[in-house]
């Protein structure tokens, strides 16, 4: 069932912004238009587009009439559609209130709404995608054809969405352009240094560029918009300056082109939200475990948990850090694996990824995120486990997260499993911790002298300990002299009048300096 809320999402906020959604949720069936002082024939279900209803006197009524007739919405444009008596009668009648934007047409809205309500009805949200793109590259020859050059439809990033046919008539920036899928930094550093982006943010009808000297040719671009918003661009590879009608018809097709842009965008936001809430489910062990892992395609095998964050080691620049965690949502989602799950959950991006060598497995993704060039991404998977129990999943990866943050475990990526022998000593100094340990005896006295006289007498004792009857491994693992080392444990006999030659107590200086050191 498609509601009213579920139709805000898909066509998004650059044409719709809900002002009222009514509590009971209703299915949308149909699409009709109201004209102020004539008659409608509207049923339940239908959305109601208040074309020319600019008033609140005029709105008014209709609201009431909506809810009468069981409609499940009315669209205005302001100001009528946050008036304040139109909000209060909208209440009363139990009706959703959602406002057009400005500078957004009526017909277009029909054919996006309509675009919507058909393929919620018929399509599954993936064959839904498919056809979005596969009719842009279709949209995308037409357009060709309108302006009798090869064309590329790009988003607001400047990259690709879709191209026509004839690019063998381009040139090598059209032809790295495709082959990359964006604008290379080179090309795109000229256009811009030309003023064309900045042409592109005013909202000009077309941008000509002429020939550059470097041998890429003539460009025509047309910016494509919708309620104000710039949704990306046509550029076109032309021999010379293109005659005013076909350079208009070309123009004219950007609102076309806008409307294809939205329905794309709106049928992956609907897919990411439903497919992102599905997620956390699992994480969270919430609702039905057997409904999410179906929606999610996942087989009968265990998955694990992969924790990632990409603030890092003390980094505080968290804008810097939601840019990666967005980059990497797109990277992981766009084929890295099998596309893997992906939730953000508490600022850290999580992946659920089968628990298989090869293409798709938590092997692919590991080696796909170690070969990422960034120290802000840590990197911590759980270990294997039923669908139903992946919060066990999840807090094993935190943990490990945890590992990786303290620098107690190298690199940036570590394995629960693999990691057994450290989360041991952790889980037993956070225990230690709590139960007093680190108190007893004259080890206290020991970390008194070094934060009063800057010496290391804990670190050597430690290293001592872990190296035993191995001098220059230890004195190796502190990078001084093994004569340094020898010489630092008389001074801690001396200052201590430990027995080192006990094992007991050395058992018992380990526990303590682990409790110590590894909180």
């Amino acid at each position: 069932m498609l509601t009213v809320q579920g139709v805000l999402d898909r066509v998004g906020p650059t044409l719709l912004r809900a002002v009222h959604v009514a509590p009971t949720p209703v299915a949308v069936n149909d699409v009709v238009i109201a004209e102020a002082g004539r008659k409608i024939g509207f049923a339940t279900g239908d959305l109601v587009l208040g074309v020319a209803v600019s008033s609140a006197r005029d709105a008014a009524p209709l609201v009431r009439q909506c809810g009468e007739r069981g409609a499940a919405a009315l669209l205005l444009k302001p100001p009528a559609a946050s008036a304040a008596s139109v909000v209060a009668a909208a209440r009363q009648a139990g009706v959703s209130l959602a406002e057009v934007r400005s500078g957004t047409g009526w017909a277009q809205l029909v054919w996006l709404l309509r675009t919507v309500l058909d393929a919620a009805s018929e399509e599954s949200d993936a064959g839904e995608d498919e056809g979005a793109l596969s009719d842009l590259f279709q949209l995308a020859d037409a357009v060709a054809a309108v302006v009798d050059a090869p064309v590329t439809i790009e988003d607001a990033n400047s990259r690709v969405l879709a191209y026509s046919a004839r690019q063998e008539l381009t040139d090598p920036a059209r032809v790295a352009t495709i082959m990359g899928r964006r604008i290379p930094d080179d090309v795109l550093a000229r256009f811009r240094s030309r003023g064309v982006f900045r042409e592109l943010s005013r909202g000009r009808t077309t941008i000509f560029v002429p020939a550059q000297r470097d041998g890429t040719l003539p460009r025509l671009i047309v910016p494509i918009r919708m309620g104000g918003e710039l949704l990306g661009s046509m550029w076109a590879v032309v021999p010379d300056r293109v005659p005013e009608a076909r350079a208009a018809a070309f123009a004219d097709a950007g609102s076309v082109v806008a409307l294809h842009l939205l329905r794309r965008r709106a049928a992956v936001n609907a897919q990411r939200r439903h497919s992102t809430e599905q997620v956390r489910a699992l994480l969270e062990g919430r609702g039905s475990t057997r409904v999410a892992a179906a929606e999610l395609g996942f087989a009968d095998v265990p998955y694990r948990v992969v924790a990632i964050d990409t603030v890092g080691k003390g980094t505080e620049d968290e804008l810097a850090a939601e840019g990666l965690r967005l980059a990497l949502w797109e990277r992981l989602t766009a084929g890295v694996g099998r596309r893997p799950a992906v939730a953000e959950l508490n600022r850290l991006l999580y992946a659920i990824v089968p628990d298989e060598p090869g293409t798709g497995g938590w092997s692919a993704l590991r080696a796909a995120l170690s070969e990422l060039d960034t120290e802000q991404l840590l990197v911590a998977a759980g270990a294997p486990a039923p669908i139903a129990e992946l919060p066990t999943s999840r807090e094993q990866a935190q943990e490990t997260l945890g590992l990786l943050r303290a620098g107690l475990v190298a690199g940036r990526v570590a394995d629960y499993q693999q990691e057994w022998a450290v989360l041991a000593l952790h889980r037993a100094a956070n225990a230690a911790s709590a139960a007093g340990v680190t108190e007893l005896g004259p080890l206290s006295g020991l970390r008194a002298q070094d934060e009063e006289n800057g010496t290391d007498y804990l670190g050597t004792l430690y290293a001592w300990l872990r190296h035993p009857g191995d001098p220059r491994a230890a004195g190796k693992a502190l990078s001084i002299h093994p004569n340094t080392l020898r010489y630092r444990m008389r001074r801690i006999v001396e200052i201590t009048g430990f027995d080192l030659d006990d094992p007991d107590l050395r058992l018992a200086l380990l526990v303590q300096l682990v409790a110590m050191l590894w909180r």
